[in-house]
């Protein structure tokens, strides 16, 4: 049995023009890494740096970076970096309960 592994990872975007363009899409896409129980919880800072935290569950960094790839806002050219970080929940916990994807 493979043991899933908690991964936090960074974004940097692009001008926010292009970040509205692939925002619904990429949104979708994260939708469905949260039904599949692959995303714990995503959402952007608040403090104007155009980046954005997601934490995934996943086997390895490799699959986190496979299934990131597919990011439409990877794929639009809007993620400039992208940091993938192993990552020690010690306390508390993570997301919102049930928290809806539509």
């Amino acid at each position: 049995m493979t043991v899933s592994e908690h991964f936090a990872v960074l974004y940097s975007y692009g001008p926010a023009e292009a970040q509205a363009a692939h925002r619904p899409a990429h949104r979708r896409f994260l939708a469905g890494l949260l039904d599949e129980g692959k995303l714990l919880v995503s959402g952007p800072f608040t403090d104007g740096s155009d980046q954005a935290l997601l934490i995934l569950r996943a086997e390895s960094e490799e699959e986190v970076a496979q299934l990131l790839d597919e990011d439409p806002m990877r794929t639009g050219g809007v993620v400039t970096e992208r940091r993938i970080h192993r990552w020690n929940p010690v306390l508390g916990t993570v997301g919102a309960p049930e928290a809806p994807t539509s």
